[in-house]
């Protein structure tokens, strides 16, 4: 793999050039290799498990029994919990697919594969949160707390840390221009 960036990548939401850091590359492939990434790994996809199990079964049992202002916090919060939980599995399986040899890191910095959702994930909780059925409430808790470490994870990987001055190139151009005896710092 080069560590050159594809003139291709996008690079995030912004349009002015960014670059990853000097060593993204190999940062990357030796977190997607680490015992780390493993146990997030399994973490995130048992927890993705245990909902499905949850929210299929005995979570439309408790949801029966709940008021209709309470039914209603349990499915925007269990909307929530699917929503979180599909973010962390999809993030979790581009690194999978770094460590597997099939993208590459650089094919990562795109925004379709970083983690995203954020003001639906971290959004206020429906009230009245301490009247849902406690095994939502944990799987609730569970996932928030995934979510924010791969959201950690995805920003120490993949946020560019070198950016193109434009005001400086701006001001270098002009001082080109205009024969620059004077110096103008940005």
């Amino acid at each position: 793999m080069s560590n050159e960036l594809p003139p291709s990548a996008e690079l995030g939401a912004s349009s002015t050039l960014a670059r990853p850091s000097a060593d993204f590359e190999g940062a990357v492939i030796r977190f997607v290799s680490s015992t780390l990434f493993d146990r997030v790994f399994r973490e995130g996809m048992a927890l993705v498990e245990d909902t499905a199990a949850y929210l299929d079964g005995p979570g439309r049992e408790d949801s029966k029994e709940l008021s209709r202002a309470v039914a209603l916090a349990y499915a925007g919060e269990s909307m929530r919990l699917t929503t979180r939980l599909m973010q962390v599995a999809s993030w979790l399986l581009v690194q999978r697919a770094i460590e597997e040899g099939e993208m590459t890191p650089y094919e990562a910095l795109s925004d379709k594969y970083r983690l995203g959702a954020a003001e639906v994930c971290r959004g206020q909780s429906f009230k009245p949160f301490e009247e849902l059925p406690d095994r939502l409430q944990e799987l609730l808790v569970q996932s928030e707390y995934i979510y924010d470490q791969v959201s950690r994870l995805d920003e120490q990987l993949y946020q560019p840390v070198e950016k193109e001055n434009v005001v400086a190139g701006q001001v270098d151009r002009l001082q080109q221009l205009f024969g620059g005896g004077r110096r103008f710092d940005v």
